[in-house]
């Protein structure tokens, strides 16, 4: 019905089912999208058609638009809903979502939706609360499938079927013993090539990489990345199966890391996007940049201390931005470098030698390059052979101080157990401002009487 129709003419018909009152058309619509593109549809919707096409919604329906918004729609949205379609709503969503999204309400507001939902979900979601977040236990869900180790293969495919719908992945079966305790992971691949009486206990891999419920959620994405994972169990302090991390939550988690080491990279240090308003991201900017500008007011007393040396040459003065300016870029781009290195590998005393020694190689082999460059071009526009070589040999050291900047920097605060982002890009480059004026202007200095 829909396949050939782009998004706003699909949007253009759901409107028009509205406005006439074709529930049954608007289901058969409905049916045929994605959750994403369900979303962006009610985002998009004229705020007079937006509770229609609520009414109109299944709560399957709705609890797949409600895993699609951001935080402040889906209070939005439960708002609208009311206490008790709400609570039926939330029954159906991701327990880890759900937990996530109670925890931008009010106590008495949480309260009340968790009286009125099923109380196994009710407590399920409770017990993911329980744990502190940016963990394992507080992105998992419990939605999985398990067997025992004891069943044949018989029996495990048919508990599948039982709960197919229930289970949110069901690509790994993961099995437990007696106890609950997880002692293998067997593949959906595996059930079906092999034969129906088998034991799973037979089948079964016995080294299964796991996490558990107080694992930093980037380590859980590490451990997904390193493996190639669809899904990873999580287990708790006894070693007892209490639910499973999927892809798609791995996904969510890395975006946000990644969002979070942008703010700090860019000094923010709080979320600013397309919707952020004026004020407010002024405020959330003005905190660093005024430390930025005290911090960069060093700089100033630099110059001013080097005032007879600029005073006897001036053309020193015109190569200055481009020095600072050169060092500061240098030191981001290796800032760059570590950071993302960081996320993705183990640190430990040979990876940070070889960092050091790669990056300082990298800043020898630029500062030569462009410092040949620099002192030729000084040479030709001023005529003065010195000061193309202070220029050049000013150059080289800054560039290569630079490199280690960005390098070393956020490895101190690493080993520190800081979070090596806030090493921010404007912090790094106003440090190699100063440190390049301080070099540029001791040189300048040493050379002076062959200057003038």
């Amino acid at each position: 019905m829909i396949k050939d129709m782009t998004q706003d003419e699909i949007s253009l018909y759901i409107i028009k089912t509205l406005k006439e009152n074709k529930k049954a058309e608007f289901e058969i619509i409905v049916d045929e999208l994605q959750p994403y593109d369900l979303a962006k549809i009610y985002q998009d919707l004229p705020f007079k058609h937006k509770a229609r096409f609520l009414l109109f919604l299944n709560s399957d329906n709705l609890a797949d638009l409600m895993e699609e918004l951001d935080k402040e729609e889906q209070l939005d949205l439960l708002n609208m809903l009311g206490v008790e379609k709400s609570s039926n709503v939330l029954n159906l969503m991701d327990n880890d979502d759900l937990a996530s999204l109670l925890d931008e309400l009010s106590p008495e507001k949480k309260d009340s939706l968790l009286s009125e939902m099923n109380k196994m979900e009710s407590n399920a979601v409770q017990d993911i609360m329980k744990y502190p977040p940016e963990t394992a236990g507080r992105i998992m869900t419990n939605r999985f499938v398990w067997i025992r180790n004891y069943y044949t293969v018989r029996e495990a495919v048919d508990k599948l079927k039982s709960f197919a719908e229930f289970a949110e992945s069901l690509n790994y079966l993961y099995v437990i013993d007696g106890a609950r305790r997880l002692v293998g992971v067997v593949s959906y691949r595996d059930l079906l090539l092999a034969d129906p009486g088998e034991k799973i206990d037979d089948i079964m891999y016995e080294r299964v990489i796991y996490v558990t419920v107080t694992t930093d959620q980037e380590v859980v994405a590490k451990t997904v990345e390193r493996y190639d994972f669809i899904s990873v169990p999580v287990v708790d302090e006894a070693h007892i199966l209490v639910g499973i991390i999927t892809v798609d939550d791995v996904i969510d988690v890395v975006i946000k890391e990644a969002n979070e080491d942008i703010e700090k990279l860019s000094a923010s240090g709080k979320s600013i996007d397309f919707e952020t308003k004026t004020l407010v991201a002024a405020a959330r900017r003005l905190p660093w940049l005024i430390l930025l500008l005290f911090i960069g007011l060093i700089s100033g007393r630099i110059i001013s201390g080097f005032e007879e040396t600029l005073q006897k040459v001036v053309a020193l003065a015109f190569f200055m931005p481009m020095i600072a300016g050169m060092t500061g870029n240098t030191g981001t781009q290796s800032l760059a470098v570590v950071v993302r290195g960081l996320i993705s590998h183990d640190i430990d005393k040979k990876v940070v030698f070889r960092l050091v020694m790669r990056e300082f190689g990298v800043g020898v082999s630029i500062g030569v390059t462009c410092a040949v460059l620099i002192s030729v071009i000084a040479y030709i526009w001023q005529g003065n052979f010195i000061l193309g070589m202070v220029v050049g040999c000013s150059l080289f050291f800054t560039l290569i101080i630079g490199t280690l900047a960005g390098t070393v920097i956020p490895l101190i605060l690493y080993k520190l157990k800081i979070d090596p982002a806030v090493a921010s890009g404007p912090l790094i480059t106003t440090l190699n401002d100063i440190f390049s004026l301080l070099t540029y202007f001791g040189i300048a200095t040493m050379f002076i009487q062959y200057l003038m």
